[in-house]
Parts: structure tokens; C-alpha cells; sequence
């Protein structure tokens, strides 16, 4: 990887600045991060376990799909899109994006965060996911469905290693399936024809598997689809409700940081594409309407 460029610090106040100044309801939201739509099936999750905070959602729409891009551009994309939620208050960003966990997370929380704000942090999706998961399966065979990008990091053998030696991960990319979501085809027959390719191709390669990763935040809209072709005895997880119940088990081991993020109740929509389409295209995975910003990055 090339060598990251030194972010600016932020010139946001901390939350005890601005309650010295008498700014006390000023917004210290918690930031989800996603290249696109799928993070929202993250934040419904998020936001049903932990109603009271305030949330900024920002979705690099302009820029989507990172599973197909390099190491180098992902970082370079995830860290602009972090540091502009910093900019709006966030004190934590959750990385809903398994391409951006996979390819920026460690960077920034190595090298980024120290020369931005030491006190923040940024959280991805893959390690709450492998907690769960190798307490699930008893035959010690996991599959993975993913997009590209993830598949090719390695980063859920990698992390399921650390944890859980004797567990054997087989991994199957689905370049099709975030298409066909975010073109609203996931529902249709030539969904079927996907789908069933990558199952077989997945349960082919090891057939030991009894329990499934949806590795990618836009798959839970497929779950039903690819349930109906699994083998009766095949779990298959999805990672919203796991990353809610994380977070919220962090900011209770973590009082510094739950005390730094407002409890307002809040919601914005953030995308770097048009707001219209965003807003359109987000009822496919919230059950409420939206009004969404643009922004521009770089």
C-alpha cells in the first residue's frame, strides 16, 4: 500500500469545549459510513437497539461499487469520507461496509486517528461478525458470500484465525447480487439464477458448511431468495443485528466515549450522488421516507 497522506487535524471543539461555551445541544452524532445503501440495513439495526443517539449517515454513492477497487483508492475513499463526518462532530464512525473494514479500517485506526484525534475512533463490521459467528457453527464450517474485494483480502479467514483456530472458512464472490439490489431486481427470476450459481458454487467447495456469512451489508435483501435454496440445517447470518448488539456493548464498556455522543434522537442522510435517487432508492432498505443531503468530498 502507498504511503497514506498525513490528514489535517480537525478543528472541531470536543463536547466539553463546547458545553464550556454553553453550546450544550450541539449534535456529537455517531457516524455510519457505507460506498453506498447496503450500511443502511446496518443503521436500521443500529438505531432500533440504541434509539436515543444522534446519527449521521453518509453514503459515497457518486463513487460505489468499492468491491472491485484497489486497496490504495478504498482507503483513500473510506479515510475522506471518515474525516468528513469528524468535520461534522462524529467522535465514532461505524464502517458499514465490509470492502471498506476489509481495506481501510486498520490504516486509519493505526495511523489516521492518532494524527487526527487520538480520542476517536472508528469501528468496522468484520470483527463483531467473526465474534458471533464461530459461536454458531458446530461443524467448524463457515461460508462466506461477499463482494470481490472482501473475498480477495482474506479478511474474514484472517480474523476467523485469530479467534478460532480450528474453524475452515470457504468463500464465494457475488459480483451480481448488489447490481441487482440496487437496481431493485433482487425480487425477480433472473435473481434466482444468481443466487443458485453461488450457492452451489459455495456449498460444491466445502460441504461441511452449516453456517453462512452474508458478508456484504446490501445481501440481507436477498436473505429470503437465498434461504429458500439452502440445504435445511444451513444458518445464515446477517450482520446488522450483531453490529448493533456490538456497539452497544462497546459504548457500555466505554463511558468516555458514550458520554461524548448526544442522545437527541436524531437522524440525517448524507450521499455524495444525487439526493433524489439516494432518497428513492434508500426505501429499499428502510421502511420510512427520507430526505437526504449532498455533499461533495475532495
Amino acid at each position: 500500500m502507498s504511503n497514506p497522506k498525513e490528514p489535517a487535524k480537525t478543528d472541531i471543539n470536543s463536547p466539553s469545549d463546547n458545553i464550556r461555551n454553553g453550546a450544550t445541544d450541539f449534535s456529537y452524532p455517531i457516524g455510519i459510513f457505507d460506498s453506498g445503501y447496503g450500511g443502511l440495513t446496518i443503521l436500521d439495526e443500529i438505531r432500533k437497539k440504541m434509539p436515543e443517539y444522534d446519527y449521521i449517515y453518509l453514503g459515497d454513492n457518486a463513487r460505489t461499487p468499492y468491491g472491485t477497487r484497489s486497496f490504495d483508492v478504498v482507503y483513500k475513499y473510506t479515510l475522506e469520507c471518515v474525516t468528513h463526518l469528524f468535520d461534522m462532530g462524529c467522535q465514532l464512525v461505524v464502517l458499514a461496509c465490509n470492502t471498506a473494514s476489509a481495506k481501510a479500517l486498520r490504516t486509519i485506526q493505526q495511523h489516521d486517528l492518532p494524527l487526527i484525534d487520538g480520542n476517536r475512533r472508528v469501528l468496522g463490521v468484520i470483527r463483531p461478525t467473526v465474534e458471533a459467528v464461530g459461536e454458531m457453527t458446530k461443524s467448524k464450517h463457515i461460508g462466506l458470500f461477499a463482494t470481490s474485494g472482501t473475498v480477495q483480502s482474506d479478511s474474514y479467514p484472517l480474523e476467523i484465525q485469530k479467534i478460532y483456530k480450528d474453524i475452515f472458512v470457504t468463500s464465494e464472490a457475488c459480483p451480481m447480487w448488489v447490481p441487482l439490489i440496487e437496481n431493485n431486481e433482487h425480487n425477480s427470476d433472473g435473481a434466482d439464477f444468481f443466487v443458485r450459481k453461488n450457492i452451489e458454487n459455495l456449498l460444491n467447495a466445502d460441504t461441511f458448511i452449516d453456517t453462512i456469512i452474508l458478508g456484504c451489508t446490501h445481501y440481507p435483501l436477498l436473505a429470503n431468495k437465498i434461504k429458500s435454496y439452502l440445504p435445511e440445517g444451513v444458518k445464515l447470518v446477517s450482520q446488522g443485528e450483531i453490529v448493533a448488539k456490538s456497539l452497544a456493548e462497546y459504548m457500555l464498556r466505554h463511558s468516555e466515549m458514550n458520554n461524548r455522543c448526544s442522545k437527541f434522537g436524531t437522524i440525517r442522510y448524507l450521499t455524495t450522488e444525487s439526493v433524489e435517487k439516494f432518497s428513492s432508492s434508500a426505501s429499499l432498505f428502510l421502511n420510512e421516507e427520507i430526505k437526504a443531503e449532498h455533499i461533495d468530498l475532495g
